[in-house]
Order: C-alpha cells, then structure tokens, then sequence
C-alpha cells in the first residue's frame, strides 16, 4: 500500500521546495481523479496528507529510514503551509499550483476531521522528529479543540492527540481535557453502543468509528476503569458480530475495517495492562483484530483482491460483491495503518517511486 502512496504523492513547490502532497484519487489505469463528492474540492488535501505523515512516523520508528523521514517531512511542509493565521487547517487545494480551497464544504475551517487530522500529523512529527514547527502548529491547533464542540468521531481524534501529549512536560493541562473529552464520549450512546454524533439513529456509520479504541486508552492513562469498561460493551456490541461475520455487509470500505482492527488491538492492549477483563471467548480482543486483518486479504466475486499486493495497492472498497476498481489515498492509508508490519517491508519499493527532491 505504500507503493500506492508514493504513486499518489506529488510535489507542491508553493509550500516548500521539498513539499509533497497525496493525490486523493486514482482510476484503474493509475489516472489521477480530482475529489468532486460535494462540487469540485480540490486535487489534495491536508486530511490524507497528514494520516499519511503519522503513518510515515510509525514506519520510520520502527525502521529508521531515510526515505521515510525524508518523505514525511515534505508531508509536514505542505501540512504547515495549509494552516491559516488563526490555527486552523484549511483541506484542498484547487491545483498543482497550490491554491487553497478556503470556501468549499469539505475544505473550509472548522473542528473538523482535517483539523482533527493535522493535530496527529504534527503532534507526530513533533515528537518523533523534534520539528520545532510542528510544536508551534500543534499549540496552535489544539486552542480550538480544547475550547469548542465537536461530535464524537471527530473528538476522539483530539483525544488521542491529547493522549499522545500527556505525559510531556511542555503540555502540563492536559489531564483534566482528556478526562472531559472521555466523558464527553461516553455520554454520546446508545444502549452501549457509542455514537458519532447526536443525529445518528440505528447503527453508528463504521468509518472513522474509533472511540472504542480511543476510549480504552483514555481509561489505561487516567486509570479509569469505568472507561475501559465501556468501550468494551459497545464492541461487543458494535464490533464483535459485524468482524464475526466476516464484514458480511452490502457495502464495506478499508475505512470500515480499519477502525475495526484499531478499536480491537487497543482493546486488547488496555486487557494487557492488567485492568479486570471479562473471560470469555466473546473478549478474546486480538483474535478478532486478527478477523478482521483477513479481510484484506479477501476477493470480490468476481476474484478480484482486496489488497493487491503484486501491484501494491488496495480497492476503495466492496460493493455487492464487486471490488472497487478505485485506490485513492484513504483506502491506502488505512490499510496501512492496520497492515502496519506490510507497510514497513514495501518501504524500499515505494521510496524508489518517490518524486525526487528538489533541495538536498
């Protein structure tokens, strides 16, 4: 899936002469497609670049390459070029050339994903890099999340930035926000299933679901037990049967499945900890994690792969049987957040399909 990623990336000199951003979308030739789900939105954005620079963070801790460091801070550029004078991150740009997109519905600024998004990306690449500029943008970004409102998937992004932050001095206040926004979580449920937002009815939309996963961290640092406690009713109630069936569902994304394996290893690293976890088969945490993996590994009923790793790309999705022909950058990223082992290997092939740099 890097491989993928590194097709998609491209340079934007107006950020930085060693910029890069992520092209949102490929065909099944490879042609590029410009997002247009709510009008024409941009050709790149802040959201997939900034997943792309905290997965490339987790590839280089783990393998201390220098395409990988070389190749996220260009993401950081193009990440730090798009936040405006007050804090927040605008998403697209319209062009090659670097013109933000400051209006469009999925673009404009806001407590949204992408600001949610960029708060991890730099918060990364602060402490795995120690960029001072990452530091500034990540102070600045947060003053909007911590005084504002945000719905429950997007909040449990500035939960885990803030966990990330917790035990580092520079960020002494953090403890009674993660302990707010934790709460704030919990409150939004159904029966036990945790919600993304107040206006949701019936199942919760998988993608971008997380507060499971979040949540269970939340309670291992507060040592708040009654969190960890939650987040594992509403995966058994959310997560377990849907993994068991194999995601047997009309529509399924890499997004969905994704979330799924982040909420289960967390789940099953909070167990780890020693905190009192229910005994039975229904909570063995790291074989449904392991479920839910082979999923990638699946075909469409037509024998199309899911992940295809001869080419090193992953479908958009699968719709009614049928695998996306599509592999945009989402599908990508995700998959190699869950495949994270998959990532590091391809590292070497991808780097060699990067944009040279402009600047030594």
């Amino acid at each position: 899936m890097l491989r993928q990623l590194a097709r998609l990336t491209r340079p934007l000199p107006a950020a930085g002469p060693n910029a890069l951003t992520l092209a949102v979308y490929t065909d099944a030739t490879g042609e590029l497609v410009e997002a247009k789900e709510s009008g024409f939105e941009g050709v790149a954005c802040v959201d997939d670049a900034a997943r792309l620079l905290d997965v490339l963070c987790d590839v280089w801790e783990r393998a201390r390459d220098p395409a990988a460091e070389r190749w996220a801070r260009g993401l950081l550029d193009f990440v730090l070029w798009m936040q405006g004078d007050d804090g927040r991150w605008w998403n697209f740009v319209y062009d090659w050339a670097g013109t933000p997109n400051e209006t469009g519905l999925t673009s404009s600024t806001g407590d949204n994903f992408w600001h949610a998004r960029a708060l991890l990306g730099v918060s990364r690449a602060w402490l795995t890099f120690g960029d001072d500029r990452a530091e500034v943008a990540l102070r600045r970004g947060l003053t909007h999340p911590i005084s504002g409102e945000a719905p429950s998937d997007v909040r449990s992004l500035h939960l885990l930035a803030a966990l990330r932050l917790l035990d580092d001095a520079s960020f002494p206040d953090l403890r009674p926000v993660v302990r707010r926004w934790a709460d704030e979580i919990v409150a939004r449920r159904a029966g036990d299933v945790l919600m993304n937002n107040p206006d949701e009815r019936g199942e919760p939309h998988l993608w971008a679901h997380v507060q499971e996963g979040v949540l269970a961290d939340a309670g291992v640092a507060l040592e708040a037990e009654a969190l960890i406690e939650t987040a594992r009713a509403s995966a058994r109630t959310l997560w377990a049967p849907i993994v068991r069936s194999g995601f047997d569902r009309p529509s399924v994304s890499p997004y969905d499945v994704s979330c799924a394996v982040y909420s289960l290893d967390r789940l099953a690293a909070a167990d780890g900890h020693g905190r009192a976890a229910a005994s039975t088969g229904d909570d063995a945490w790291s074989e449904l994690a392991a479920v839910a993996r082979r999923w990638f590994d699946g075909t469409g009923d037509d024998g199309r792969p899911i992940y295809d790793k001869a080419k090193g790309r992953v479908a958009d999705g699968i719709d009614r049987g049928r695998v996306s022909e599509n592999s945009g950058a989402e599908a990508n990223l995700v998959a190699a957040e869950a495949l994270i082992d998959d990532a590091v290997r391809s590292l070497p092939a991808a780097a060699a399909l990067l944009p040279a740099p402009a600047v030594g």
